[in-house]
């Protein structure tokens, strides 16, 4: 996956309504997740014990946190476009999230995305919400859809 370079804003202004490329797969290791609940202090037994999860959770294994699902976006997304102008790039937040299916330990994920709206900001910026959904290998339902939001400043 080649990812789209644009000079300035007023280059990438040009995409609101078309999809960036398609992300490259990630696995989401165990390690990946121990990692996340370390992090986030969420140590659920569904996602870190692995012998407990095989015997008692419906999905045999352990499964990913749904918020380390939607704290990739900003990773992902920068894999996907470069503006050379840009000094500085901060998260802005989130207008929806879901997580439609889980992910187990081990599974690929992959993002798709849309620039859904560019709205100018303060102090040569620019506010840009995106339409991401997390595809799962070889699931219909996606890890997680989201509508996140990035502020970008030249």
């Amino acid at each position: 996956m080649k990812p789209l370079v644009f000079e300035n804003f007023s280059e990438f202004k040009l995409m609101i309504d078309k999809q960036l490329p398609t992300g490259s797969w990630y696995t989401i290791s165990q390690q990946m997740i121990n990692d996340f609940a370390n992090a986030t202090l969420d140590k659920q037994w569904i996602h870190v014990d692995e012998k407990r999860a095989a015997k008692e959770s419906p999905f045999k294994s352990t499964v990913a946190h749904g918020f380390m699902s939607v704290s990739m976006i900003s990773k992902l997304l920068e894999e996907l476009f470069s503006i050379k102008s840009v000094k500085m790039g901060l998260n802005y937040g989130l207008n929806k999230v879901r997580f439609p299916n889980p992910v187990l330990v081990n599974s690929e994920l992959r993002m798709h995305t849309i620039v859904k709206e560019i709205e100018d900001l303060a102090n040569n910026g620019i506010k840009v919400t995106f339409s991401c959904t997390i595809e799962i290998k070889g699931q219909k339902k996606p890890a997680c859809v989201a509508e996140f939001l990035a502020a970008l400043f030249e």
